[in-house]
């Protein structure tokens, strides 16, 4: 009776331990939170913001606070931003101000505290350009140092800072997924981890295994066409390899649409069923 008992109890749990492990990660856009209701309506449940528009020390309180209370009533929720440094804003070479740099990210981190923001993507490919003639090696140990300083605030603040690959068109340095986790290892702090852009690298003929690599620091990622950044679904791109490997690692971050949008009205549902049509064939295949 006991025996047939437990068959019955574990029959009943499968389908539920089944459904766990195969759970999807989440399915972002970045955008403008004024673009939130649309953007919910047509079954996303994450939005991308930036740091310059909401956390941006450039930001009076007042403009803080007003910001602040538009995203708390968001219907999709505001976990992340990117465009983090801005250009004029050094992280290598001989005109880096490390004190003007740690005092900026100190800001940022506090405001992303208080807005409930658990991460910022670093792209910010003007502000880690390697200037021309420049020591690579040397700068390379300039920027895993001060980077390592901007985990220690970002723990301060319980907020990770998410290294993402940046094509050679948008910078010279970090341009794969292979050379960030390189970065990211060096840095060694739980606070600094990495983004893979899906849309990078197919602009550099990345392979999916350089996110299989990255396996226990990946923990977010970027999404759009090859060609002309368009939302998934518009020229077809098959997405399917790079999401199975994020599958393979055991992803569980939120993947985001950072695209070129025409008619969001007309485009973001589209791009949403055909984004979550491949990352459902990724996640079920073995």
């Amino acid at each position: 009776m006991k025996i047939r008992l437990l068959l019955l109890f574990f029959l009943f749990l499968n389908p539920f331990l089944q459904s766990n492990a195969q759970t999807l990660p989440a399915i972002g856009i970045c955008s403008s939170f004024t673009n939130d209701s649309m953007a919910a309506a047509n079954g996303f449940t994450f939005l991308e913001e930036t740091v310059r528009k909401i956390l941006s020390p450039a930001l009076s309180e007042g403009q803080f606070n007003e910001q602040l209370q538009s995203i708390r009533r968001s219907r999709c929720k505001i976990e992340s931003c990117n465009v983090f440094i801005p250009g004029n804003i050094r992280l290598t070479g001989d005109s880096v101000d490390e004190r003007k740099v740690l005092e900026y990210v100190d800001a940022v981190m506090r405001r992303a505290k208080i807005a409930g923001i658990k991460l910022i993507v670093l792209g910010s490919g003007e502000a880690r350009k390697i200037p021309d003639g420049a020591d690579r090696k040397k700068v390379v140990q300039q920027f895993v140092g001060l980077c390592r300083k901007m985990a220690i605030i970002a723990a301060k603040y319980e907020v990770v800072i998410a290294m993402e690959n940046l094509n050679t068109a948008e910078t010279n340095f970090v341009n794969t997924v292979a050379e960030g986790n390189d970065i990211v290892r060096a840095i060694a702090h739980p606070n600094f981890r990495l983004t893979a852009d899906i849309y990078h690298m197919l602009r550099e003929h990345e392979s999916p295994e350089s996110i299989e690599k990255a396996k226990g620091i990946l923990v977010h990622c970027h999404i759009a066409e090859r060609e002309r950044r368009t939302p998934p679904g518009l020229a077809g791109d098959d997405f399917r390899p790079y999401l199975a490997a994020l599958h393979k690692i055991g992803f569980n971050g939120h993947i985001m649409m950072e695209c070129r949008w025409e008619d969001p009205g007309r485009q973001y549902k589209p791009a949403y069923e055909y984004l979550h049509q491949q990352l459902t064939e990724a996640w079920t295949t073995k």
